[in-house]
């Protein structure tokens, strides 16, 4: 038994709400799985310097290699909120949207993407911090303390 990307995803779908991935799922479930793997992906890269299990992922079987602990499957979805958020804030669409409204709709766009901005900017620093404390918390700092260091 391993864990599978549809387990990452559901945690993912519990943090966001978005139509447009509703309506993917309604479509296609290998759709939308396949859609969000990327941002698995990306994930696993962010998370695997640090994480104490092996994130080995098999994109054929789309699941790890591992059991994987449910701190670290929440872990993984929060940094797929990132990425998820990433890819709002530099949608082109919106941005054509943006360029091309006048008055009120342009303030309006501007003011749209300014708070994506800002969510984005958030989550960046939440995960940050998630990851550093995540990092702490498994250092082993009775070896660390009993160190020696090379004096220059």
């Amino acid at each position: 038994m391993t864990t599978s990307l549809i387990d990452i995803n559901d945690l993912f779908l519990t943090l966001i709400d978005d139509y447009r991935l509703n309506k993917l799922y309604e479509q296609s479930v290998s759709n939308f799985n396949t859609h969000l793997e990327g941002w698995l992906l990306f994930a696993i890269e962010d998370f695997s310097g640090i994480c104490t299990q092996e994130l080995v992922y098999d994109e054929s079987t789309q699941e790890f290699s591992v059991i994987l602990t449910r701190k670290h499957k929440l872990i993984l979805a929060q940094i797929m909120v990132k990425y998820w958020l990433h890819k709002e804030v530099f949608n082109i669409l919106q941005m054509d949207n943006f360029i091309q409204d006048r008055d009120y709709k342009a303030h309006s766009a501007a003011q749209n993407l300014r708070e994506k901005q800002a969510a984005l900017a958030g989550k960046e620093e939440e995960i940050s911090q998630l990851l550093l404390d995540y990092e702490m918390s498994n250092n082993d700092w009775a070896n660390w303390k009993n160190q020696l260091f090379d004096e220059e």
